[in-house]
């Protein structure tokens, strides 16, 4: 492939580069692997793993494991191409900008061959997930190419099955809120839900459990980190818990009222 100018990509350059999507266009499969466990995979996953030539998966800019691609590994061909496209975890929007610039072009490049390639994320594709951005990308330089999503277990979702616990029951309602920039959206999210998920609650989990603490929420929630992977560890006691110790996959299950008490009480 000849050399791209940065910047967006129209898509003339697109077709004077040999990829003309027009005539003929693999298909994309975006591919939620479940949170670690490899049997939490679905079926139609995995089937898709088993067929496409070609797969890419997310890696940060200092390094190029991919603990998507370690769980869908044992499913993909023995000749599958295997692609890591660089995703540096920063909030410059010119760097990500062109970060998803580089990764989309990658993509592209098979797809225009009439290759069906995937792209694996942890958990589901349409939570939380760096397939949002790439898709978004990919549709911006040729909006008639054909993607498919194939939805994965949540890592809130295997929480909540592994320590038995429902997410929501009867007219309950469930709020799934992002801990990245602190405490101030949960704090607000939580006076008008009954259920609260907090993802990547790793970086600000001690301001986090002060703000719970404050709205009475500390011995009603649940910390898990790592669940379905080597070193899952669940707790109550969330102040035994430091920054260190909660990783970067570690979440938060809280339940603002004791649903049998509820019931009994209706």
């Amino acid at each position: 492939m000849g050399h791209m100018q940065r910047g967006p990509v129209t898509k003339r350059q697109v077709i004077e580069l040999g990829i003309n999507l027009r005539l003929k266009t693999g298909t994309l499969y975006a591919v939620g692997v479940g949170p670690g466990d490899p049997e939490l995979l679905t079926i139609k996953g995995r089937r898709v793993l088993e067929e496409v030539s070609c797969v890419f998966s997310a890696t940060s800019k200092g390094s190029r494991h991919s603990l998507a691609l370690d769980i869908a590994s044992p499913f993909l061909k023995s000749d599958a191409k295997v692609i890591p496209l660089v995703f540096p975890m920063v909030r410059d929007k010119k760097l990500l900008e062109r970060a998803w610039q580089d990764a989309a072009k990658k993509v592209i490049e098979p797809l225009g061959r009439g290759a069906n390639v995937a792209f694996v994320t942890l958990g589901d594709p349409c939570t939380y997930s760096t397939f949002t951005y790439l898709h978004r990308t990919l549709l911006s330089m040729e909006d008639r190419l054909h993607v498919e999503i194939i939805p994965g277990i949540t890592s809130f979702q295997a929480a909540a099955a592994r320590i038995k616990t429902p997410l929501s029951e009867g007219e309950e309602s469930l709020s799934v809120v992002s801990g990245a920039k602190g405490s101030a959206e949960i704090e607000k999210i939580a006076s008008c839900t009954d259920n609260l998920v907090i993802m990547k609650a790793y970086r600000h989990y001690n301001k986090i459990v002060k703000c719970l603490e404050k709205l009475g929420l500390l011995d009603k929630t649940v910390a898990v980190r790592r669940v379905g992977l080597q070193g899952e560890s669940v707790t109550r006691r969330l102040k035994e818990w430091n920054g260190d110790k909660a990783s970067y996959f570690t979440l938060l299950l809280a339940k603002k009222e004791n649903r049998a008490r509820k019931l009994h009480n209706s």
